[in-house]
């Protein structure tokens, strides 16, 4: 039974005594905040959709512009309810986004996380294959519709397939509709049950236990070469066999991790008569990996004559059939180059063999010192935080004066980092901002910010002329009354399928006067209210722009983006420029743009590192950082991400790359892309759950925070000082004399001589 209406009493004192209240609240026990609107309590496991498996025959279900059929069974018998009597199908679809429906407005709360899981598989159309997507549309009074995708699964003609999904409303809309959509037109959507309901809270994985990692030791036999070529053998139908001549030295990202270590032997696997890409040298290491380490890859790689261009060499694993990148280069001579990568795997796998692979079919492949071995991280944090010392931190002398100045001798003084000045930023988005304990969370424990979509061309100009500023502006404005500074991202994307397709179908004039109103548009507009622009994202990756109106218009981009706003710092951006994964975008290919834009004139005023990262390593990160701080400009990660299951492992992650970007003297700031469940782009990156609770990653992140805060507590000496050595940022410094306790703020800012700082009481 629902309970349409409740009263809640208070009593108890006697009959002539007032009972004065103050305020009253009235908490869901499945979730861990107040709520303060007037819709009912969800309790875990409550059903949102009325007739979920079809019992009441199509009640309170329909079309979303197409016909909704009841059925037992079709296709003469041979499709039958995978539970239940009944299905449904929705048929005479003419477009993608047909599908079968059911308004649950009402029936759902802002700020909780429901679960979605539908029964479903497609017919008809001659299609064996096809997406099934759950979507939500969602209308607010003020801000319009919304459609906010839920979950997808590969559905076929042969099987029902379970899809699920997740979502949370910020807001509070006015009506929110369910439906089904995807396959193409004519292709019938069979839908068995589906349901909706209040996630449960699922406790997090325990931290693994991993005995004996063995850090540093390789798991690769015979690396050296030592027995020949035993323990080797050739992938495919080539020939193989050991030659000397190669390094006898560590390649650098390795020897960062090992240090001190044995020389190569110098010899090789030399690879003949290869007709595929994919033969190489192989070696199964099954039994010799250990779940949740994280493993450096290493090695020497040549090729021999005859290539027709640069050719991509990759050292490869192939995890029970499924290639995983254990690092690539991209090698244009006859000189040994360097491969560094890194794994993790999180689930027992049956069998994993290490391959190299990559060179043009008939071109020679030469191997060496191939090595595997468990990163010590720990270790390597003891050496951050001493290089974090020397670049975060500076020398301060309190100097104390004023009417007490001479009995100050032995006073004590306590100072208290308020906030670090490094700046530690995140991605947000339009409806993260109508959810105040996402915007509690997020003012209290950043002081950047970037937008996700909202400043994007396919966001402010969907169609042509149609114009979409609000979203920004309304974030802009938060940002703002928070102090917190801002990032433009992006002015243009030059990646093909991110361009709107009105953009796409403009002939050349158009298009070049399209991209000057957009210049003109958004930098007059938002002049001196963002700090940075990314002018033309992933240039490494897309050439859309460049291809049609040519070379020169990256630079113009980057010149008029200057002249319409002076104050702007103007970045490239681009990603998996630090993790050794993708031979598009290497560090030397990315500084190799970066001087060509520069000697064309581009004010390129800053270089962003996405940092889209799986199973980072701090030396091949840090290398990157190396290379790249050659160029002289400052260095942000833009889009920081990591993943994985384990939220004690994603802690670790992350841990990982802040302690290498703040140790780094190349590098000015970090931002998140994201931090919030069911709001990220990737799954399992977040640091706080959908409805709010700081999980294992996020503990991790703050407790970083806390850590790079400095704090001193001890008495004035004679001549009137009080010395420590802090990180930059603002403090609050407390003097308690004999006769009062007195309060100072000051700043410390970068610098390499002590910083004298006159406080006068």
């Amino acid at each position: 039974m629902v309970q349409e209406r409740a009263i809640c009493s208070l009593e108890r004192p006697p009959p002539g005594v007032e009972l004065l209240i103050d305020s009253v609240v009235i908490r869901c026990p499945s979730s861990s905040k107040s709520e303060s609107t007037s819709i009912g309590c969800s309790a875990v496991g409550d059903e949102v959709i009325i007739n979920p498996q079809f019992e009441n025959g199509l009640s309170n279900w329909s079309g979303r512009g197409c016909q909704v059929v009841l059925h037992d069974s079709m296709a003469d018998g041979k499709i039958l309810p995978e539970t239940g009597k009944f299905f449904a199908s929705a048929s005479e679809r003419t477009q993608n986004w047909n599908g079968i429906q059911q308004e649950i407005t009402g029936r759902v709360q802002r700020k909780l996380a429901y679960n979605v899981t539908a029964v479903v598989r497609i017919f008809g159309n001659n299609v064996t294959t096809a997406t099934i997507q759950a979507t939500l549309w969602v209308h607010t009074p003020d801000r319009g519709e919304q459609y906010i995708g839920i979950g997808k699964v590969q559905a076929t003609d042969k099987d029902w397939v379970q899809l699920q999904g997740k979502f949370l409303l910020n807001g509070s809309p006015s009506r929110v509709i369910i439906y089904l959509e995807g396959p193409p037109p004519g292709t019938d959507i069979l839908v068995n049950a589906l349901s909706v309901k209040h996630a449960e809270k699922i406790p997090p994985l325990p931290p693994p236990i991993i005995e004996n990692p063995d850090y540093g030791v390789n798991i690769v036999t015979n690396s050296q070469l030592s027995d020949g070529t035993d323990g080797w053998f050739p992938l495919g139908n080539c020939n193989f066999s050991a030659a000397s001549g190669s390094p006898k030295i560590l390649p650098p990202m390795a020897r960062d991790s090992l240090g001190v270590h044995e020389p190569l032997s110098g010899r090789y696997i030399l690879v003949k008569n290869r007709t595929q890409t994919w033969m190489g040298p192989a070696q199964m290491i099954t039994d010799k990996l250990k779940l949740f380490l994280t493993y450096q890859v290493s090695a020497w790689v040549r090729i021999g004559s005859g290539a027709s261009g640069p050719q991509n060499v990759n050292v490869a694993l192939g995890v029970d059939n499924q290639w995983v990148n254990g690092g690539q280069a991209e090698i244009k001579d006859r000189r040994w180059h360097e491969i560094g990568g890194s794994f993790r795997i999180e689930k027992q796998p049956l069998k994993v063999m290490v391959y190299v692979q990559g060179p043009a079919a008939g071109v020679d492949l030469m191997v060496a010192g191939l090595q595997i071995f468990p990163v010590d991280r720990v270790a390597r944090f003891k050496h951050l935080a001493r290089q974090t010392d020397k670049t975060r931190k500076r020398d301060i002398i309190l100097q104390f004066s004023g009417s007490e100045s001479s009995s100050l001798f032995g006073t004590s003084v306590t100072v208290m980092q308020t906030q670090n000045s490094f700046p530690i930023g995140s991605c947000i988005n339009r409806t993260n901002i109508e959810n105040e304990d996402f915007v509690d969370f997020f003012v209290k424990n950043f002081n950047w910010a970037v937008f996700g979509n909202e400043l994007k061309w396919y966001w402010t100009e969907p169609q042509r002329g149609n114009f979409n500023y609000k979203d920004a502006d309304d974030m802009l404005a938060l940002c703002q009354n928070n102090k917190i500074e801002t990032r433009g991202h992006c002015i243009f994307w030059e990646v093909q399928s991110t361009v709107q397709q009105w953009i796409q179908a403009l002939n050349k004039n158009d298009l070049m006067k399209a991209v000057q109103n957009r210049l003109t548009g958004l930098l007059t507009r938002y002049k001196g209210k963002f700090r940075h622009y990314d002018v033309n994202n992933e240039m490494l990756h897309g050439s859309f722009y460049q291809d049609r109106l040519g070379k020169d218009i990256r630079t113009y981009m980057f010149k008029t983006a200057n002249q319409l706003d002076p104050s702007a710092t103007l970045f490239v951006n681009d990603y998996h420029v630090e993790d050794g994964t993708d031979t598009r975008s290497y560090p030397e290919k990315y500084i190799e743009q970066i001087l060509d834009l520069q000697q064309q004139g581009a004010p390129v005023g800053g270089i962003g590192i996405q940092g889209h990262i799986d199973n980072p390593v701090g030396p091949i990160v840090c290398s990157a950082l190396d290379k790249l701080g050659v160029v002289g400009l400052p260095i942000w990660f833009t889009e920081l991400d990591v993943s994985s299951l384990n939220e004690h492992i994603r802690g670790e992650d992350l841990e990982v790359m802040l302690r290498e970007a703040f140790a780094h003297p190349a590098v000015e700031g970090v931002m998140l892309w994201g931090f919030w469940e069911l709001f990220m782009s990737r799954d399992n990156a977040h640091l706080v759950d959908a409805e709010g609770e700081i999980n294992e990653a996020g503990k991790r992140f703050l407790a970083l925070k806390h850590e790079w805060l400095s704090h001193a507590h001890g008495r004035i000496d004679i001549q009137g000082q009080f010395e420590f050595r802090g990180f930059h940022g603002t403090y609050v410094v407390e003097v308690e004399t004999e006769s009062n306790k007195v309060s100072r703020t000051f700043v410390v800012d970068k610098g390499d001589s002590p910083l004298v700082v006159s406080i006068d009481l």
